[in-house]
């Protein structure tokens, strides 16, 4: 496995050819009466060509901004890749956002997610953050591998994370 930054001139959908999205939920965390229950909501996410031409200027704008946006590539194609946004936030600028984090179905479970995961603490360290802000998908498997982590439920929630998605759980790491 190769790990390295990801180039802006790199960000099209030929970089994403041999990348799977596709995650199989069955269950997840959600918050009832202020207290978090693992409920079923089974559901497949996964991602449209549309999808990942979003994801690109995304990606291609973290760059530019100031950001981190780096890879796993095996065997030349990428299999994962993490975002942390360059602007802090937060009532004391302690947060940058990671704003994604995403390991090819036909790969997970192998290590890399933990390696990415590290990688954009470190970057977070570097440039001054307290920590990492993650709004997270709420699917079990996911939450697992957040908490195994270090990822705590944030102490500040960030509107435009909660507004954009709701069922999204708020979490924070230490860098």
């Amino acid at each position: 496995m190769e790990y390295r930054d990801i180039r802006i001139q790199e960000l099209n959908l030929e970089l994403f050819q041999d990348f799977n999205r596709r995650q199989v939920v069955n269950d997840c965390w959600r918050r009832d009466h202020g207290e978090w229950t693992i409920k079923p909501d089974p559901f497949i996410d996964d991602w449209s060509a549309e999808d990942y031409c979003f994801l690109i200027n995304c990606l291609k704008n973290t760059i530019q901004t100031g950001g981190f946006v780096y890879g796993a590539f095996h065997n030349g194609k990428l299999k994962g890749f993490v975002s942390v946004e360059g602007t802090p936030f937060g009532s004391r600028g302690q947060y940058l956002d990671l704003s994604s984090l995403h390991v090819s179905e036909d790969l997970r479970r192998t290590g890399i997610g933990r390696v990415l995961f590290i990688a954009a603490k470190d970057f977070a360290k570097a440039m001054g953050a307290e920590k990492l802000y993650l709004s997270a998908h709420s699917a079990v498997e996911t939450q697992a591998f957040y908490h195994s982590m270090g990822c705590t439920e944030a102490e500040e929630y960030d509107k435009a994370h909660t507004d954009k998605e709701p069922f999204d759980c708020q979490m924070e790491c230490r860098v």
